[in-house]
């Protein structure tokens, strides 16, 4: 029966079926008709009218495409599945690969197929060890027993399920004792140690196969640039751009040129990132989020805004990573209508919000100052996890509510969602803005006592601006000396800070000159000081801060500002002309300069000021 015309016509059919899916399967999304299921169930409803329903060479392929379908439904699949009565190993690897989502289900399936008495084969293991099992060891003891131990794609898999478990030292362990490793050996440990936060063990094995002869291909050089993100070295990415990709020893393929856009940016190098997107001939999802998401982190947010209005142009749906990123845009800009719009898009498009994209909505109507916006994200949330609480804590801290910010941490607290290093930085800054001393010194304690949360370079400068800002400059300078982490710019910052508002400026001439030491090119730090200077009429100190920049070569970086007009974000630098209105604003400037000047002029200090 099965070499009958009507079997050949069925076997003609699945493979027919099977270049179809294989030729949709990029346009698969989670909003399109389930179009490939009701290919399948025809297909299926034709074995079982021909009388082929027990047939286990059709069903298996039938079970096959199941499972390749975006978000298959588990019930047909196991119906399928069950109606095969020979099952063989290659029919349990099929199902064991669909399920890698799922490791118990999985596991399950292997201790099915060996009840059954079917053995696995050098496939089968590094199938169950993709499945984010927490079982790499025992996995690995069964590959042992059958004598796939030694076998390259079940050494790569332990490696890389290892890693997964945060098991490093013995994923190590494991690709030393791999004989002849090859490219997907190294590629494997690499992508363990970026995913454990260990850049430069990850650029260590990138240049170990340099200097081994290890052929790298596309994959290496993606890992390899993703560590350089990480770690921040540069002169390193640039030197894989042109040794590997310019110059063709590996392909340059859409995945290369995103995961260069995307070094460069965490690099903080944005130019160059642009001019590697601008040369991509084909550009996804994932090079338009890098570039975004670059110009953001570089605090470069109108660029942002601007990139992401040629991506609408071009009809380039944006995903909830790049929306999130718009918005924090957004709300750095005081974007409001902008950020209207990406909530009305939002919700017209009908993408689902996660808590990421929630986050950044209420993020971003709290920052333009609208709270009751920003409540009403909030109250939509049906899950709410620690970070939306967090938006809105940090929201009503900077809109000066600070008795309603610590309300709504022990809100949060009392719903049973634990604070996060991110709460505490939000709680101690409504400490510091609404002048509670005694409240900031109760959670900043509790921290490490209740919470297990031990306080980073952030907390410890949220600490000093409260000290500050009441005017407590001894215990700010105690809390500094008695710190547990080396201090940085930002903390002397702080307190520099709160020397000009109480006017302490023999503790603010120290603190300033120290800055000055720690970060000797960064122009307002000398401006501060001068101004110090200034404001205490000390004319020659302020005149040899002004002379000791120009001999550094450390230029003022002028200022600029920001507003939203219709629509627009207009961006204003001081001193310059290249907006096409800068001479009427100029012109304006003049006659406000000139009538100034006709009145009674007393010399000011504030006037010398940088």
């Amino acid at each position: 029966m099965p070499n009958s015309p009507t079997a050949k016509k069925l076997d003609l059919a699945v493979g027919y079926l099977s270049q179809q899916l294989n030729h949709h399967k990029n346009f698969i999304s989670k909003s399109s008709p389930p179009l490939e299921l009701f290919k399948l169930q025809q297909i299926h409803s034709l074995l079982v009218v021909s009388g082929f329903s027990r047939h286990c060479s059709f069903l298996t392929r039938l079970l096959l495409h199941c499972l390749s379908l975006h978000s298959f439904p588990c019930a047909y699949a196991f119906s399928i599945f069950n109606q095969i009565r020979h099952r063989d190993v290659f029919t349990y690897n099929v199902l064991i690969r669909g399920f890698n989502f799922d490791p118990n289900n999985a596991i399950s399936f292997y201790v099915k197929m060996r009840r059954e008495g079917v053995f696995p084969n050098k496939h089968t293991f590094p199938l169950l060890l993709k499945s984010k099992t927490h079982m790499p060891f025992q996995i690995f003891s069964q590959a042992i027993k059958f004598g796939f131990d030694s076998d390259h794609f079940v050494r790569n898999s332990l490696v890389t399920a290892l890693a997964n478990c945060g098991l490093m030292e013995n994923a190590r362990q494991a690709f030393d004792e791999t004989a002849d490793k090859d490219v997907v050996a190294y590629t494997a440990l690499m992508d363990g140690y970026i995913r454990n936060s260990c850049a430069f063990q990850a650029l260590e094995l990138f240049l170990e196969m340099r200097v081994l002869g290890v052929g790298v291909d596309e994959v290496a050089v993606v890992s390899a640039l993703c560590a350089i993100g990480m770690s921040g070295c540069i002169w390193l990415g640039r030197w894989i751009h042109g040794f590997y990709v310019e110059s063709g020893r590996v392909v340059r393929d859409v995945y290369v040129d995103s995961a260069l856009v995307d070094m460069y940016c965490k690099c903080c190098s944005c130019d160059d990132a642009l001019r590697v997107f601008q040369e991509m001939p084909y550009r996804n999802l994932v090079s338009w989020s890098a570039l975004l998401a670059g110009y953001v982190q570089s605090n470069r947010f109108n660029h942002a805004l601007l990139l992401f209005q040629e991506m609408l142009v071009k009809k380039v749906e944006p995903n909830e990573a790049i929306l999130a990123s718009v918005l924090t845009a957004c709300a750095h800009l005081g974007a409001l209508d902008q950020g209207r719009w990406v909530h009305k898009y939002i919700r017209e498009s009908k993408l689902e919000i996660n808590s990421v994209l929630r986050t950044s909505l209420i993020d971003m109507y709290a920052k333009c100052g609208c709270i009751k916006e920003a409540f009403a994200v909030f109250e939509n949330t049906l899950v709410r996890d620690v970070y939306p609480w967090t938006a809105l804590i940090f929201g009503l801290a900077m809109n000066g509510d600070a008795k309603g910010s610590l309300n709504l941490f022990s809100k949060m607290l009392s719903s049973g969602v634990q604070p996060n290093e991110v709460t505490f930085i939000a709680v101690l800054s409504a400490c510091s803005h609404g002048g509670l001393v005694d409240e900031g010194k109760r959670l900043f304690t509790s921290m490490d006592n209740v919470y297990r949360i031990q306080p980073t370079i952030d907390h410890y400068g949220c600490m000093v601006d409260l000290f500050g800002r009441a005017g407590h400059l001894g215990e700010a300078v105690k809390f500094i000396e008695e710190m547990r982490t080396e201090t940085n710019a930002s903390i002397w910052g702080a307190l520099f800070g709160a020397c000009m508002i109480h006017k302490d400026f023999e503790l603010g001439r120290i603190v300033g000159n120290h800055l000055i030491t720690l970060q000797p090119y960064h122009s307002g730090r000398y401006a501060l000081l001068a101004n110090l200077y200034s404001k205490c009429r000390s004319w020659e100190a302020a005149a040899n801060v002004r002379k000791k920049m120009n001999e550094v070569g450390v230029e003022k970086i002028p200022g600029c500002s920001w507003i939203e007009s219709n629509g627009l974000i207009h961006e204003f630098v001081a001193f310059d002309k290249s907006d096409v209105a800068s001479d009427s604003v100029y012109g304006i400037l003049d006659n406000l300069t000139a009538h100034i000047e006709q009145l009674p002029f007393v010399l000011e200090a504030s006037l010398l000021e940088l």
